[in-house]
């Protein structure tokens, strides 16, 4: 085979995991359905299909021109005699997109359903309280300069992944794919989200004490899981080609570790609800699995499989310990375990690739831990505040939280004048 025909494979591959990809978007909206209560699950899914919708169309419009592809022209600041690229300078509306598989037009689309996932996180942490016009108002914040801005820091030749040419820094930042870009920023924002939102009613009694208010349908949770990790092996394999030109031949092993990175996380959250609860949590396990999801998303295709299980149960330690410390600790009402399942421990998954060797080297980075933790700060030490400040300058002009008299009838009937469940009564708040 050529040269050129192989090209062609390889982006007609790539092509094809891009359109499966959006399955992790569909995944995540069955999870947080199932994860809200029965009087607010058309609102959640309808939810869902809006921010996707609006997260492509602003990205598309904007938010592209801001990412750009690395060796695309940018905007460079001098740092110590050193180029440091903090903005792209591209074209609205894709004007400067090349529509024939070239990488830029790959990136375009791939970042379309990544912007989506990244944005679709925050409705978790929001539900049950989060006004539809909201969702949509802050996601095009999010899609169109947020996301693109860190996404550009990372992936497209800005000045977190040349630390390792500009500085020595291990081999730059590092994330296959979206650890940090997706995962992290979703769940930072939806920390952002939840604190201007408030806990829903009767969540806390008088004395701070947190009420469980459960789901009403574990099993779409457990499904959505499922087919979350078709949708997370799709989008890790097209980001390690499309951002590190990975070879194709390396997919099996971003498979492998995907799959073992979400099952090692969901067993673990069991056993420690176990231990912890006395019985298994089946909410909680599918927050695990989705957790193991996002941390093993940055090291898919750099670290090996056994590597991928560590992560995975760390991951899988982590989630379920988040969880009870952001609700009992914190006070921070997150009805999806969007926090702890995507912020946590994508934050964890971006430290994961500097604690393992590196299969992709034949010689290891020095300073690969120091590059990786750089890029953690630089998400809760810019990233959480600049959305935290976005979102709270929206709320003062677009309310974000649903009137009182909504809550209580619930979001279906509040906001789209019928429920998912029709045939039942559906019990409203009376606190």
């Amino acid at each position: 085979m050529t040269s050129s025909n192989a090209l062609v494979d390889t982006r007609s591959l790539c092509i094809l995991l891009i359109i499966v990809s959006p399955l992790s978007v569909a995944g995540l909206a069955l999870l947080n359905t199932g994860l809200t209560r029965s009087r607010s699950a058309a609102h959640t899914i309808t939810a869902s299909l809006c921010i996707f919708s609006v997260a492509a169309i602003s990205y598309a419009a904007v938010g592209f021109a801001f990412q750009g592809a690395a060796g695309g022209l940018q905007h460079v600041l001098i740092v110590a005699g050193k180029p440091w690229g903090w903005l792209a300078t591209g074209s609205v509306f894709l004007r400067s997109v090349r529509f024939d598989a070239s990488p830029s037009g790959l990136i375009a689309l791939l970042q379309m359903s990544s912007v989506g996932l990244a944005a679709a996180v925050a409705l978790g942490a929001g539900a049950d309280r989060w006004r539809l016009s909201a969702c949509a108002a802050s996601t095009a914040l999010l899609a169109a300069w947020t996301y693109p801005l860190f996404a550009h820091w990372a992936w497209a030749g800005g000045w977190l992944a040349s630390l390792g040419a500009n500085y020595g820094i291990g081999a730059g930042f590092l994330d296959a794919g979206g650890s940090s870009c997706i995962q992290a920023l979703g769940g930072l924002n939806a920390l952002a989200i939840a604190w201007i939102l408030g806990p829903r009613r009767g969540k806390y009694s008088q004395n701070g004490m947190p009420a469980a208010l459960p789901g009403h349908n574990v099993v779409f949770a457990i499904f959505g899981c499922l087919l979350a990790m078709i949708g997370w092996i799709a989008l890790n394999a097209a980001s390690a080609i499309v951002f590190y030109q990975v070879d194709t031949a390396r997919i099996a092993l971003v498979a492998i570790n995907t799959i073992l990175t979400c099952a090692a996380s969901g067993l673990m959250t069991a056993l420690v609800t176990n231990a912890r609860l006395g019985k298994p949590d089946s909410s909680l396990i599918a927050n695990g699995w989705m957790g193991g999801l996002a941390a093993g998303s940055a090291a898919c295709a750099f670290v090996s499989p056994f590597s991928a299980i560590v992560i995975g149960i760390v991951a899988g330690t982590l989630v379920p310990l988040a969880v009870e410390l952001f609700e009992a600790k914190f006070r921070v009402d997150d009805p999806g375990g969007a926090i702890p399942s995507h912020g946590v421990v994508g934050l964890w998954g971006v430290l994961a690739v500097g604690l393992f060797p590196n299969w992709t080297s034949s010689a290891p980075h020095p300073g690969q831990l120091l590059a990786q933790a750089i890029g953690l700060a630089t998400l809760i030490g810019c990233v959480l505040p600049m959305t935290y400040a976005l979102n709270w300058l929206l709320n003062l002009v677009l309310p974000q939280r649903v009137a009182r008299e909504g809550e209580w009838q619930g979001m279906d009937l509040h906001e789209l004048g019928g429920g998912a469940y029709p045939e039942f009564v559906t019990r409203g708040d009376d606190r």
